[in-house]
């Protein structure tokens, strides 16, 4: 298996494939006006295994149409959306995110937790926003500074890996120079990535080494995701996830 391959392996049949809650969705949710006498039109942008589509199935009265790069992922979320009833409202798209099938103002809402980044938020922004109905509105998780000075460490070690990391008022800024007014803002707490993901995530490793023999491939994927997680627990106080809801102008 390709390195790839192993990391889809060890995010299966988990919750969420990144940080944040069902909580923080909901929370988010609540921060919308959306419109309650219609059917709402709406994309979960890299919704890997779906944790939070299925609560926007259940919450919204919408045809969810729900995007990602990876047919396993896609494959759980389609199972649990049958075994929930929700079958009939959640369809998958396998997709990148940048190279999509919808039209012009088709869309109510587009959301997207922990997912923009792969295509740059500005960029993604841009893109979606064609998608979007003039009064609709986007639900964003992106990586953020939650202060003003940090150590240089962890400074280099985001510029390295996603040069777009900033402040929350000048991701805001970048929403508003794209034609969207920022409605809500909230960033994911601590237990968001600790309780709901990385602990999940650590719980895993075990079995996936053993299920992969403990290869060398498998064990760097590990020694990755442990070198993630104890520069989580060592910074933790100086970037999160930042929810940014927008309403289309």
């Amino acid at each position: 298996m390709t390195e790839l391959e192993l990391i889809i392996d060890l995010h299966k049949n988990s919750e969420r494939q990144g940080p944040g809650s069902e909580k923080d969705t909901l929370r988010a949710l609540d921060l919308l006006n959306l419109p309650t006498d219609q059917k709402l039109k709406v994309a979960d942008m890299g919704c890997g295994s779906g944790g939070q589509t299925i609560l926007l199935a259940k919450k919204l009265n919408a045809q969810i149409r729900a995007v990602d790069l990876f047919p396993e992922f896609l494959e759980e979320l389609n199972e649990k959306a049958q075994k929930l009833g929700l079958g009939d409202k959640i369809l998958t798209l396998e997709k990148s995110i940048d190279d999509l099938p919808f039209k012009n103002e088709e869309l109510d809402l587009i959301w997207s937790e922990g997912a923009i980044y792969n295509i740059g938020f500005e960029n993604g922004l841009k893109i979606w926003s064609d998608y979007l109905k003039m009064g609709g509105y986007l639900a964003v998780s992106e990586i953020t500074w939650i202060s003003h000075s940090r150590p240089k460490e962890i400074e280099q070690f985001w510029k390295t890996e996603y040069p777009e990391v900033d402040v929350a008022s000048n991701k805001i800024k970048q929403l508003e120079n794209n034609g969207f007014t920022l409605v809500g803002y909230f960033y994911l707490d601590q237990e968001s990535w600790i309780e709901t993901y990385y602990k999940p995530l650590q719980a895993r490793f075990g079995t996936f080494l053993k299920r992969h023999n403990n290869s060398e491939l498998a064990r760097k994927v590990i020694e990755d995701y442990q070198a993630e997680i104890d520069l989580y627990h060592k910074f933790k106080d100086y970037y999160s996830y930042g929810f940014y809801l927008a309403k289309k102008n």
